[in-house]
């Protein structure tokens, strides 16, 4: 069974910066897509930024060019640097890793506040 686990979370100023990280305990070249996803209170989960095995990037519209996905392979990782956060930022992030076949495993979440 695949694990996921986030850390990274915090509270920060608006305009602040967190680095939020997820530990796969697969190898993550055998997953198709990974992704960070948030969940603002009374809101439903939306996808912020994905990037697939061949190297494609998305990022939800309101958080270009302020946070960036990476991942590094050799230890099975996948981070979203987040900058010149906002209130509007606040909520918990997820990892997310989707196989070929579709199916899709979720980290617990980490919890993401900015203050304003």
């Amino acid at each position: 069974q695949v694990q996921l686990v986030e850390s990274g979370g915090g509270l920060v100023q608006a305009g602040g910066s967190l680095r939020l990280s997820c530990v796969v305990s697969e190898n993550i070249l055998s997953f198709a897509g990974m992704g960070w996803y948030r969940q603002a209170p009374g809101n439903q989960r939306e996808k912020v930024a994905s990037i697939t095995g061949g190297g494609y990037i998305y990022y939800l519209e309101s958080v270009k060019d302020r946070f960036a996905i990476s991942r590094d392979n050799s230890k099975n990782a996948l981070y979203l640097q987040m900058n010149r956060l906002k209130p509007e930022d606040t909520g918990v992030y997820y990892c997310a890793a989707t196989n070929v076949p579709g199916d899709t495993k979720w980290g617990q979440g980490t919890q993401v506040t900015v203050s304003s």
